[in-house]
């Protein structure tokens, strides 16, 4: 079911359906606000109307009912018909064209609207102006009509003009494409753009250019569609977890745990800053000499030689007591001058951080150890479902791979629950639901931006959300994959080899999806060979109890396993895998108190717009890409 907009929503009118109009009794007169409306535009008023006309009380031309300007902003309640944003002086223009009538219903209120101008152009000589404005609520414009009375239309027009204005919703002449439009009557503000500078022309942009502008590109109208759709598979995850029970857990940013045992981390020091700031500061207040070292302790040496003469020749405290000070002060200076001239030796040897055993000291860093960005926060989320049960976390992850495809980035989102009491088999259920839920939403929550991806972007975008939505996905272990996959590379090529063992590529991922099955794709039970540490070992001791949820256009979009909570078995793993145990004793106390078998996976969130969107490079759909080479902003 559609919103319900304002006092049509009263009335009992729901997008999509035709209000019931009660029969008014003739003889009973209206009362109240509409009464006073009503009364009020059957006065002869003062109003620019049309194109700068004056008109009123001494005007020989009357205006009609449907020519009367509505009362003045002050005099009337926005609230009555269609709402103002609630902490912005302004009606969203979403909640105008979204309407069943494509806001012709709203014509004659007056409203504020504020947006960024899309495109502008003067008419009639100048007299008035149409500017195609869009504030991001949707992917529609609201066409606004200015009067070059009210304001100076070169300001107004250029692309990229942010306009905030007020006026009259009007049902634009017949013919016209709009259902709605809007007559300004003041222009409260105006952010001015010079158009000969303005990155963002009207022509259309490439999106490898629009990378290069990372600031702006959400004013383009893919850019802008795809921040609405990743907003609304964000709602609809906390939306799907929270309906099921699970808690929201913020795991750390910064880590101490490599869940991947890759290695391919992104370290957090701050040893680097204080290396380049003691070689500011060297190159400021030079490091000492030898000879000055050689210097200092022969102060210190005759220092100490006059408070010895002075004790045996009986002299007074007070003289002993003074040459004692001085030859103190003497040994604190040669201990500074000795510290100093270690850091200068450091820094000239290239080794500007603190070493201990010939190695660098992580003791004096600011963790007092070494830590990373996370790769994933499974781990530490995995503490929380050994006590609370159900639980998910959602939050950036980063890599440091120096991969350039159009699948990779440094830094993304990852959504992650974990439950305990579950197998593989529940672990596969609520991600092939989860999955289903996140289409269903796109398609019940965001069918306009879904709408404009399937016109300019990829024309199967809308039927994939409802094929995926509506079908069961197949269920088939890696040894049937490969199966299958070395039965149809006797008909075809893959550039990857096929053979038990190998970690399936995405070629082979979108063919079982795409032209095999034709449908999305869980595959489990893989090689423990190529999987991580903490999956759950099967009683064959070849494979894990791991799954991978393949949809069709990206291929994997979902990792998860049975996690291991066997303490000897996972120990052991541990230590087959090369990793030392100490780092993980925190994660094999989950196993030594009260341990219990649990199940979770990831999703990559970029992945899963990838796959609603149809768009081809996971660089376009995330706000800000960190990626080899480029951190902008």
């Amino acid at each position: 079911m559609g919103k319900v907009h304002g006092s049509l929503a009263r009335a009992g009118k729901v997008r999509g359906q035709t209000p019931k109009v009660a029969k008014q009794d003739k003889k009973k007169k209206p009362r109240g606000r509409a009464h006073k409306r009503m009364q009020y535009n059957r006065r002869f008023v003062t109003a620019v109307v049309g194109f700068g006309k004056k008109r009123g009380p001494n005007s020989s031309e009357k205006i009609s009912l449907d020519s009367a300007p509505p009362p003045a902003m002050d005099k009337l309640s926005l609230n009555d018909t269609v709402p103002e944003a609630k902490f912005s002086q302004r009606v969203p223009i979403h909640s105008i064209l979204s309407r069943a009538d494509g806001g012709s219903g709203l014509a004659g209120q007056a409203v504020r609207i504020g947006g960024w101008v899309k495109t502008g152009r003067e008419q009639g000589k100048g007299s008035f102006a149409f500017l195609e404005l869009n504030d991001g609520s949707c992917p529609d414009n609201l066409q606004v009509l200015v009067d070059a009375s009210v304001h100076k239309l070169s300001d107004l027009v250029s692309t990229g003009t942010c306009v905030h204005v007020e006026g009259e919703l009007k049902v634009p002449p017949e013919g016209a494409k709009q259902k709605v439009e809007l007559r300004v009557r003041k222009v409260i503000n105006v952010g001015p753009v010079d158009g000969g500078k303005y990155p963002l022309p009207k022509t259309k942009l490439t999106l490898e250019f629009l990378r290069d502008v990372v600031h702006l590109r959400p004013r383009t109208n893919t850019i802008s569609a795809i921040a609405r759709i990743r907003n609304a598979l964000a709602y609809a995850t906390h939306t799907f977890f929270q309906k099921h029970g699970f808690l929201y857990v913020h795991t750390p940013i910064v880590t101490t745990s490599d869940c991947e045992g890759a290695g391919e981390m992104f370290q957090v020091t701050t040893l680097i800053s204080e290396a380049e700031k003691l070689e500011k500061e060297l190159k400021e207040n030079p490091a000492p000499s030898e000879a000055d070292i050689r210097a200092a302790e022969l102060v210190v040496k005759e220092k100490g030689e006059a408070v010895a003469q002075l004790k045996s020749a009986n002299a007074s405290k007070e003289e002993i007591s003074a040459s004692l000070a001085v030859l103190s002060k003497a040994k604190e200076n040669l201990l500074k001058l000795r510290e100093r001239f270690k850091l200068g030796e450091r820094c000239r040897l290239g080794a500007g951080f603190p070493q201990k055993d010939g190695k660098i000291d992580y003791s004096q860093d600011f963790f007092a150890r070494q830590a990373f960005l996370t790769v994933s926060g499974q781990l530490q989320v995995e503490t929380y479902a050994c006590a609370l049960s159900s639980v998910y976390t959602f939050g950036p992850t980063f890599r440091a791979e120096h991969s350039h495809t159009s699948r990779h980035l440094a830094e993304f989102w990852m959504v992650e629950p974990e439950i305990a009491f579950a197998d593989i088999k529940d672990d596969m259920n609520c991600a092939e639901a989860y999955v289903k839920f996140l289409c269903q939403w796109l398609l019940d929550h965001c069918y306009d931006d879904m709408e404009f991806m399937a016109k300019f972007i990829d024309k199967t975008a809308i039927d994939r959300l409802r094929m995926v939505a509506s079908s069961n996905f197949y269920r088939i272990t890696y040894t049937e994959a490969v199966s299958i996959l070395e039965k149809a590379s006797k008909e075809r090529k893959f550039e990857n080899a096929v053979e038990w063992g190998i970690d399936l590529a995405s070629e082979h991922e979108r063919f079982l999806t795409e032209e095999k099955f034709k449908a999305p794709v869980i595959v489990y039970n893989y090689p423990k060979a190529i999987k991580a540490f903490y999956m759950k070992v099967n009683e064959d001791n070849k494979t894990v109890a791991a799954m991978d949820v393949l949809v069709p256009k990206v291929g994997e979009l979902i990792g998860g396993s049975q996690r291991e909570e066997n303490y000897e078995v996972l120990s052991a793993r541990i230590l087959e895998m090369g990793l030392p145990l100490e780092p993980y004793e925190w994660y094999l106390d989950l196993r030594r108190f009260g341990t219990v078998k649990h199940s979770g996976f990831g999703l990559g969130f970029e992945r899963m717009i990838l796959f609603a969107t149809g768009m081809e490079n996971i660089r376009d759909v995330i706000p800000f890409p960190r990626y080899p080479g480029r951190a902008d902003l």
